[in-house]
């Protein structure tokens, strides 16, 4: 009898994504478990447990994967769960918290599509403000902007303490100068100036809650980029459709990118992500970059 595809799949959290598991299913995973409450002390523990009982030939149809949501935390988890292994006993890992690494992944990827479609640009040089920046998906789309090249500030609506925070620690993570800023809803001469140093502005923040209007599209005058990932109405940024991908905003030389013109990317790269560790030969490890280097490819493909 030919031994089942498992995937293994833990979270710091009380309980593992619906959407993860339903996407590893999809993938072509046949046993799911999850691990929940986990510590990264124990990370170790369970990846031996998880490699040990197989075989060398059944790792291969073994995986684990690490959710949660903090994203610094699923990077020290992969790097423990990695460290772990003892060849030829090693299993392929994925982290993708909250969907974070692979929905930042997307929107930067589509970014970076538009900029050079629509402008002859690339994101180096250039000034990337995300709405939002203090969540899962801002602080690893500001990272990977960063190490593309931009100039990059995460901005919080009402905590400067929080934002500052954000961008040390991810930015000392990954290696990477990252501002952070507050830009309040009642400061509208501070929401201007932020608005006017801005190239690209990514909308980051909670579903259901609009974080540029119309009007303020206006004072960004050096626009070229605005990419929304809040599908709950109302949309992040007025005006942008949820379906957009490269739509003119009118008054300005900017487009527009939707919420699912970057979700239907990400969508991708998570499953093909997966499809990727369930069908490797040899363990692989993917992150962060890993996800970018996939949605780079999926929108290449894009007519």
């Amino acid at each position: 009898m030919e031994r089942p595809y498992i995937l293994h799949m833990i979270t710091p959290g009380t309980n593992m994504s619906p959407f993860d598991v339903n996407m590893a299913a999809d993938a072509g995973y046949q046993v799911l478990f999850p691990y929940c409450g986990v510590s990264l002390a124990e990370v170790r523990g369970l990846t031996q447990d998880a490699i040990f009982s197989r075989g060398p030939k059944g790792v291969r149809r073994t995986g684990i994967f690490i959710g949660g949501r903090d994203v610094l935390l699923a990077m020290d988890m992969l790097d423990a769960a990695r460290n772990a292994m003892v060849p030829p006993f090693e299993v392929s890992v994925m982290a993708d918290p909250s969907g974070s690494y692979t929905t930042a992944a997307a929107l930067v990827a589509a970014v970076e599509r538009r900029l050079k479609s629509v402008h002859d640009a690339e994101l180096a040089g250039r000034r990337v403000l995300i709405l939002g920046g203090t969540g899962t998906v801002g602080r690893i789309a500001g990272a990977l902007a960063a190490e593309a090249g931009a100039s990059v500030q995460l901005a919080s609506s009402r905590d400067a303490a929080a934002a500052v925070e954000a961008a040390r620690t991810t930015g000392e993570r990954f290696g990477v100068a990252l501002e952070g800023v507050v830009m309040p809803a009642s400061d509208a001469g501070a929401r201007r100036a932020l608005l006017a140093e801005a190239d690209v502005v990514l909308a980051c923040a909670a579903a259901g809650v609009q974080v540029m209007s119309a009007a303020e599209r206006g004072d960004a005058g050096r626009l070229l980029v605005a990419a929304d990932v809040n599908a709950v109405p109302p949309v992040g940024i007025e005006g942008v459709d949820v379906f957009d991908d490269g739509k003119p905003l009118g008054g300005s030389a900017a487009v527009g990118i939707g919420a699912l013109a970057v979700g239907n990317v990400k969508y991708q790269v998570q499953q093909r992500l997966l499809q990727a560790m369930r069908e490797a030969d040899a363990a692989c490890y993917l992150g962060v970059r890993e996800a970018l280097d996939m949605a780079r490819r999926v929108v290449a493909e894009k007519p």
